[in-house]
């Protein structure tokens, strides 16, 4: 009932930025934070960032905090996700998805509706 879409993905260099961005669209009524996550070949899913409803909570992971951003525009039913200072480590296909329930914690259990990602590579 709720899709999202990915977009924003690219190659870039290292020390370069992206931004990407969640667009969601279907019958949502959840008040529940999103989050992006991110899986490179041969590892697994892991938490980057998770943001409340209203934007005024946030959670990162360690390995990106202090570079990359979230924000959200309720209105377009849209997260960002500003990734600067990108590094080959940060290689990934990134997804969003939404919080089952409150709380910004980093399980991959505790989100649902996820999309189908889009792909980041960083060259060094």
């Amino acid at each position: 009932q709720v899709q999202l879409v990915e977009s924003g993905g690219g190659l870039v260099q290292a020390g370069d930025s992206l931004r990407l961005s969640c667009a969601a669209s279907g019958r949502t009524f959840s008040t529940h934070g999103m989050g992006w996550f991110r899986q490179a070949p041969g590892k697994e899913r892991e938490f980057v960032a998770a943001i409340s409803w209203s934007g005024g909570r946030t959670n990162y992971a360690d390995s990106v905090k202090g570079r990359f951003t979230l924000s959200r525009d309720n209105a377009k039913n849209t997260v960002y996700l500003q990734m600067n200072s990108l590094k080959p480590e940060d290689t990934a296909v990134y997804y969003c998805a939404v919080r089952k329930y409150y709380g910004l914690g980093s399980g991959v259990d505790e989100y649902e509706y996820w999309g189908q990602g889009t792909q980041v590579t960083v060259s060094s």
